[in-house]
């Protein structure tokens, strides 16, 4: 019956994606639990209600099927399309935060660096050590950047996008649940160092972790994201060149 009713109505995918979404704001508000990401939680959410009521995931995705075989691509296929805007919208933060890359480049530089060829390296040589495929290997590349990027950088790459959306959550959740633990054990205490690893290693939701550091944790985050983002797309084309 459910999947009669989203065959038949425009824009099903992405209401209900909206809903989910929604949902799993209030819950993550309701508990404050950090697990308890909304992105995580909605995924989860749209899992259980699609095997639930049976709706067919082209109709989901791509929307209200056409008389010749296509769809007209009203479903939640919207998002994914909204993912080169949002990119190019990382210039915005980019550019507010630049005064405090004129101030510590070469902190800043130095240590996105740092953090990108460690995970790249580290992908590597885990893969190379658990007998991954090159599929699986270039799926991973993207695990540490904001997730716009990451999508289209696993698409071009040839990885597997829903693979690499969930490795994205995954590191950040971990980064935002244990920075503060990293910190306090290495004793990091300077804001630009503190910033830069939050969101060099665990992108947005790092960088909700540093907003609860200081303004300056918080803004030197954000920019790590932008700069992380747009070296990663370099460093992860030459990673992929690996062969193994």
């Amino acid at each position: 019956m459910l999947n009669d009713i989203a065959s038949n109505t425009s824009f099903f995918g992405i209401f209900i994606t909206g809903v989910a979404y929604v949902l799993a704001c209030a819950i993550q508000k309701r508990f404050k639990a950090s697990i308890l990401n909304p992105l995580l939680v909605s995924c989860v959410i749209l899992i259980i209600f699609m095997l639930v009521s049976g709706i067919d995931y082209n109709v989901y995705l791509y929307g209200k099927p056409k008389a010749d075989g296509t769809y007209d691509g009203t479903g939640a296929i919207f998002f994914q399309n909204m993912l080169t805007p949002t990119t190019v919208c990382l210039a915005i933060p980019l550019y507010e935060k630049l005064v405090y890359l004129k101030k510590y480049p070469v902190a800043i530089i130095g240590g996105i660096l740092a953090g990108m060829f460690a995970c790249l390296g580290g992908v590597l040589v885990l893969s190379i050590a658990f007998g991954l495929d090159h599929t699986q290997y270039v799926t991973l590349l993207p695990k540490s950047i904001t997730t716009a990027i990451g999508m289209g950088l696993s698409e071009e790459l040839g990885g597997m996008v829903s693979v690499t959306v969930a490795s994205i959550i995954v590191t950040g959740l971990f980064g935002n649940v244990a920075a503060a633990a990293i910190f306090k054990l290495f004793r990091i205490k300077h804001p630009v160092a503190i910033g830069v690893s939050c969101g060099t290693g665990a992108h947005a939701m790092g960088t909700s972790r540093a907003r609860e550091f200081g303004e300056i944790e918080e803004a030197m985050s954000g920019l790590s994201i932008a700069v992380c983002g747009l070296l990663t797309v370099v460093g992860a084309s030459i990673f992929a060149m690996i062969r193994f």
